[in-house]
């Protein structure tokens, strides 16, 4: 099981998981870069990885106007028509 840490109140613990791991890849990969700096440098590799590993993977890339927000509506149900996981990247 994986340890999140937490920056808030420690005398008022929250309790969260971690999201389950898909088992099966053959799926339609988003990579949505949310615009943080070098966010892209983290997919491409990612990319290039998932490409290796699984080939028959279909990826489609994404991106944020801006971090400072959150993602368009219109591009989140873009995504959610045509993917089946998401991988976001968050780098500085």
């Amino acid at each position: 099981m994986s340890t999140i840490l937490d920056p808030t109140d420690e005398r008022k613990p929250v309790v969260r998981s971690t999201s389950q791991r898909e088992k099966n890849l053959q799926k339609r990969v988003a990579m949505l870069d949310i615009a943080k700096p070098r966010g892209n440098v983290l997919l491409d590799r990612l990319e290039e990885l998932l490409k290796e590993r699984y080939p028959e993977v279909e990826i489609s890339r994404y991106s944020k106007p801006t971090f400072t927000k959150p993602a368009p509506l219109s591009l989140r149900q873009e995504i959610r028509a045509n993917n089946d996981v998401v991988l976001e990247a968050l780098a500085d």
